[in-house]
């Protein structure tokens, strides 16, 4: 494939795919600027191993397996669980937020969104995908790998936990 083959095709995919990888990103680490740089990643290893691809799947699904491992990888490394202790100490220390703050800091939490981000990962990457990304259950199913049964499964367990779980803090209010 020529160069500039490879830039026009970049130069769409980002266009097309970089926010609904930035949000897939996004929902793995919960930080927006590791999102993005994990995303960015996504697109340089996209650029460079373009021949790779086997068109076997779509390029969206291609593209979102490789964002997926980006963000597994990071939640492996050591970067990342430094970061982890440094928001829990940063946490600690800001607890003089006055009860204003704390409200309007949960409230732009979102309820459902913090729900979501509860679950188990093998649910919330499939609540996700499926319901904010608007994948199918095809896709998902050849995106992570996974039977179809598999996939159908688990996002109507993950759909049953959020219910419960959602209900549960209803109860409790």
């Amino acid at each position: 494939m020529k160069e500039k083959e490879r830039d026009f095709l970049l130069e769409k995919a980002m266009v097309e795919y970089g926010d609904q990888l930035t949000r897939l990103a996004y929902s793995y680490v919960k930080d927006a600027d590791m999102a993005k740089d994990l995303v960015q990643n996504t697109f340089i290893k996209c650029y460079t191993t373009i021949e790779t691809f086997r068109h076997e799947s779509t390029l969206k699904t291609w593209l979102y397996r490789i964002t997926i491992n980006e963000c597994k990888d990071y939640l492996k490394s050591w970067s990342y669980k430094k970061f982890l202790l440094l928001e829990l100490y940063n946490s600690n220390n800001n607890s003089s937020l006055s009860p204003e703050e704390v409200a309007i800091k949960n409230w732009e939490k979102g309820r459902v969104k913090s729900t979501i981000f509860s679950l188990p990962p093998k649910y919330r990457e499939i609540i996700f995908l499926y319901y904010y990304e608007e994948l199918t259950m095809e896709e998902i199913s050849t995106l992570l790998g996974l039977p179809i049964s598999t996939v159908k499964t688990r996002i109507r367990r993950g759909k049953d936990r959020l219910k419960q779980t959602i209900e549960r803090k209803e109860i409790n209010e």
